[in-house]
């Protein structure tokens, strides 16, 4: 079956890449493997701190209890995923995807959040003081909801949270 999947793949990126050219987003898109992948997967008490995951994938992932603390998970994919008692702190997250995700006790307090698509996520009970979320996409409500929390200064980037979300 994973030989048909194979052969199925590389017969839709040729085909994409003769009608749009190789160097075509799409082409190159269908080909795309991330070099590290635990989507769908119930992650619980791991511990990624200090880890290099740059553009790991952890879509439609359960996480629970798992440290992120000081990782650099630049380019990652958290989409349509529930994380509980989840740390951040001090990880760069830029140009991410988390669209989709619902946060509850997460700590995402001196994160590099900057560039990264946030839609539709919920935020429960979340600590984001010196997070720094310039040029982040997020719906209103959310902005509206974390702006109550903002404080604080990112140590890495030097930009106010407040600011970067454009707090009132």
């Amino acid at each position: 079956m994973a030989m048909l999947m194979a052969i199925a793949q590389i017969g839709l990126a040729l085909l994409l890449s003769l009608n749009l050219g190789l160097g075509h987003p799409l082409a190159q898109a269908v080909l795309y493997e991330p070099e590290l992948s635990y989507s769908e997967a119930t992650l619980v008490n791991e511990d990624f701190s200090g880890q290099k995951l740059a553009k790991a994938e952890f879509a439609g992932c359960t996480l629970r209890s798992v440290d992120f603390t000081d990782a650099d998970l630049r380019g990652t994919t958290f989409s349509v995923s529930w994380m509980t008692d989840v740390s951040f702190r001090g990880a760069d997250l830029s140009n991410s995807m988390l669209d989709q995700v619902t946060f509850k006790s997460v700590d995402l307090r001196d994160a590099v959040l900057t560039d990264v698509i946030f839609l539709r996520s919920k935020f429960e009970e979340v600590q984001i003081a010196g997070a720094d979320f310039s040029e982040a996409i997020l719906d209103g409500a959310q902005v509206n909801k974390l702006c109550e929390v903002a404080e604080g200064v990112n140590p890495i980037t030097g930009v106010a949270t407040r600011d970067s979300l454009y707090c009132r």
